[in-house]
């Protein structure tokens, strides 16, 4: 599932601020980058599955893995995971109204506290 309506992508933010933003809401990093790229997630453990709700970005400054950057942000997703496939994002999937109003709230947090840092 997409979170197209949000208004977080094409955002751009300093890789430091942005971990310290995410890590505040529970969305980690750890060892999911490259020197181009990030890759942020929440679990979510719920009677219904373990849901993954995931934020993306890429370099368009400088270098992750130095810790200077500045992120530019995609599409916000959530999806499904399937032992031992993998998380499933397609729009057949169904998710839990409560976590996605959940996720919606989360993620509209983060926009309002990104455009403060970034003004």
């Amino acid at each position: 599932m997409k979170f197209e309506k949000i208004g977080l992508e094409g955002v751009k933010v300093d890789l430091g601020r942005l971990d310290d933003l995410m890590y505040e809401h529970g969305i980690i990093r750890e060892e999911q980058w490259d020197y181009e790229r990030v890759t942020y997630d929440k679990k979510f453990e719920l009677k219904e599955g373990v849901f993954y709700l995931r934020i993306q970005g890429y370099a368009v400054e400088g270098d992750v893995g130095a810790h200077k950057a500045v992120i530019e942000l995609m599409t916000p997703l959530l999806g499904k995971h399937y032992y031992p496939h993998g998380v499933e994002y397609g729009d057949e999937e169904q998710f839990p109204n409560s976590l996605v109003k959940q996720c919606e709230s989360i993620l509209s947090d983060i926009k309002k506290k990104i455009e403060s840092i970034v003004q």
